[in-house]
This record gives C-alpha cells, sequence and structure tokens, in this order.
C-alpha cells in the first residue's frame, strides 16, 4: 500500500536540492473569459535535474504546452495570466523577475523548440538573419563569427547546403526543414534547459530519429537538461529519465521513465500505454480510451478522469485525490492509490 503524504511539506534539504536545475511549484495559469474562467495549468508541480531529461505526456489540451509556455513566461495574453505558484531556476525565482532580467535567462539559458514551425519563423526575415539573432543577443558574437556559427547549427540539424539555404525564407523550406531551423534557433545558444515542445511531428521517420540522437548528444557533451513534450510514448522511453503525465491541467502521475512503463499507478496513465501498439502483438483491434478529455469549462467535480475510468468509485466523484507517495521522487494522484 501507498503512504499518503503530508499536507505539510519538509524543509528542503539544500545539499539535497543542489543538483535541480528546475522546480516548478503549484503553477496555475487560468484563461479568463466573458463566460468561465479556464483552469489549463491547476497546480502543477515537478523538478528538473541538471543533465536530467523529463517528458510531459498526456492528450491534446492536457496543459503541457502551457505549462511550458508559463514556466518561459510567454503565456497569451491578455487572456491568459498566471495566478499562482513558483518557478525557479536554480536558485531565481522567474516568476517574481522584472521582463529585463528575464531576457538573461529566456533564450540564453532556458531556450523553447516551439511544435509549429510555420508561426515561430518570420516569413519576411531569412532563415541566416532568424537563426543569427540569439547568437547576437546572447553570446555578443559579430562579423563573419556569426555567419560561422549559423552554419554550424544549419549542419547540426542536417540542413542541406546550409551556405544555400541562409539566404532563403521560410516559405522556401518544407515543414519538417522549417521545424529543424527552429531546433538550430534553440541549440545555438548551448542553454542549460531546452523545452522541447513536440519538435518532431513535422519530421519524417528518419529526420526524427537524427533529431532525437542529436539533443541525446547534446545532453551527454554539454548536460543539458530537456523537458520532452510529446505524444510519441516511444521518445519518451528512449530519451527521458522522468515521466509527467498531465491530465486536465494537473500532473496526475510522477515517476522514472521505466517505473512508469513497467509499473503504472494511475488509470489513464495504463489507459495511454494500452493504446500504444506492441511489436509482436497482434491484435484486432487498437485499444482506445473511452470518451474525451472534458472541456475546461466543463470539469466534472472530484477527479476529473471518473468519467472515463473503469475503476471510478463514488469518491471518484466528489472529492480530487491527495498526493499519495509511490517512491522516493514519485507520486500519484488516485484514490486506488489509498486502498
Amino acid at each position: 500500500m501507498s503512504a499518503r503524504t503530508d499536507t505539510v511539506l519538509p524543509t528542503p534539504d539544500k545539499k539535497a536540492d543542489a543538483d535541480i536545475l528546475l522546480r516548478v511549484e503549484g503553477l496555475k495559469t487560468y484563461f479568463f473569459t466573458r463566460n468561465a474562467v479556464l483552469k489549463a495549468v491547476d497546480g502543477v508541480s515537478f523538478t528538473v535535474r541538471k543533465g536530467e531529461a523529463v517528458g510531459l505526456v498526456g492528450e491534446s489540451g492536457s496543459g503541457k504546452s502551457m505549462t511550458c509556455l508559463s514556466i518561459m513566461r510567454l503565456v497569451p495574453t491578455p487572456g491568459a495570466r498566471i495566478v499562482g505558484g513558483e518557478v525557479w531556476f536554480e536558485d531565481a525565482d522567474l516568476l517574481a523577475m522584472s521582463e529585463q532580467d528575464l531576457r538573461g535567462y529566456r533564450g540564453r539559458r532556458m531556450a523553447m523548440i516551439m511544435q509549429d514551425p510555420q508561426t515561430s519563423l518570420n516569413p519576411v526575415y531569412t532563415v541566416g538573419d532568424q537563426v543569427s539573432e540569439p547568437i547576437r543577443l546572447h553570446l555578443k558574437e559579430r562579423g563573419e563569427r556569426v555567419m560561422a556559427k549559423v552554419m554550424e547549427a544549419l549542419r547540426a540539424v542536417r540542413i542541406p547546403q546550409p551556405e544555400v539555404r541562409v539566404t532563403q525564407y521560410p516559405h522556401q523550406f518544407s515543414g519538417g526543414m522549417r521545424q529543424r531551423v527552429v531546433a538550430a534557433m534553440g541549440l545555438t545558444t548551448h542553454p542549460e534547459l531546452l523545452i522541447a515542445d513536440e519538435p518532431t511531428t513535422s519530421l519524417d521517420v528518419t529526420i526524427q530519429a537524427q533529431f532525437v540522437s542529436l539533443i541525446k548528444d547534446l545532453q551527454r557533451e554539454s548536460g543539458t537538461s530537456v523537458i520532452w513534450v510529446t505524444h510519441d510514448l516511444g521518445i519518451v522511453a528512449q530519451c527521458c529519465d522522468r515521466v509527467n503525465v498531465m491530465y486536465a491541467g494537473r500532473v496526475v502521475e510522477s515517476a522514472e521513465v521505466r517505473k512508469i512503463f513497467k509499473a503504472p499507478q494511475h488509470p489513464y496513465t495504463k489507459a495511454l500505454l494500452d493504446s500504444v501498439p506492441v511489436k509482436g502483438k497482434k491484435k484486432k483491434r487498437l485499444y482506445q480510451i473511452d470518451g474525451q478529455p472534458p472541456a475546461l469549462d466543463r470539469l466534472p467535480s472530484g477527479c476529473p478522469f471518473w468519467p472515463r475510468c473503469p475503476h471510478a468509485m463514488d469518491i471518484c466523484k466528489e472529492q480530487y485525490p491527495p498526493k499519495t507517495s509511490a517512491g522516493v521522487d514519485d507520486f500519484v494522484h488516485c484514490w486506488l492509490a489509498e486502498k
């Protein structure tokens, strides 16, 4: 039986936390409309250690991308606002920082690869100009050294003929090529934290494998920490050390990647894994999770997953389950874990 955690958290051990690069505590980001308040991120907490790869997984609309945008303080305004929580980058509180001070972190010490290259790239500037911007702004490079680093970045993401491509515009690139350009922009400054938001969506299988290998090489060589936001559990298994499973704006389970795949604790995590085809196992029909993710303006009371959960109990419909310890740093929010 798992042990329920106390509501009063112990004082953190500074020596034990010395290797934590990013700490997110109780992060809340809401959308304010005329008719409702949409809780896109509702009390998310997790950590990323130095050199660690952490996955954020879940269905579309679960709050993964909005969590990452909140960390970078790039939430869409005026509709969305960060209304609570803390985001610590080592000993600096990013949410309490001025916009000017934040520029020293955003793009330099932490970078984000957006999932939609079509909107991430400016159509009126050449690719060379856009890839060189972080180099000029954060690394303070000038002249020929800038172009040398641009070429290096484009070659790193397998852009053919970079000396020709730097003079071209985004519309002259395919979707996969644009995604690689966006990745190059994020990698040029060698950030300590890289947030990869669905970075392989527009890539074909071969380039996807090369891109994943590139990020893993970066981690190994420079000790960069990575947050992988993805629907691809294969990438999670291949790249991540720890996984945070999100549903309806909350982290419902967090555990080491091997533990998630071998012994998932939350019914939603189990359902996600059952939805993945297994090599060598033939099925007449692939498993699918019944129902749809809840609309943020019509969240059910209690646990938001209970309308789709095969193990739902009466208490699930009435109260949100408390945080239950499932290991040293592992936890799950599920009433089944309380039994």
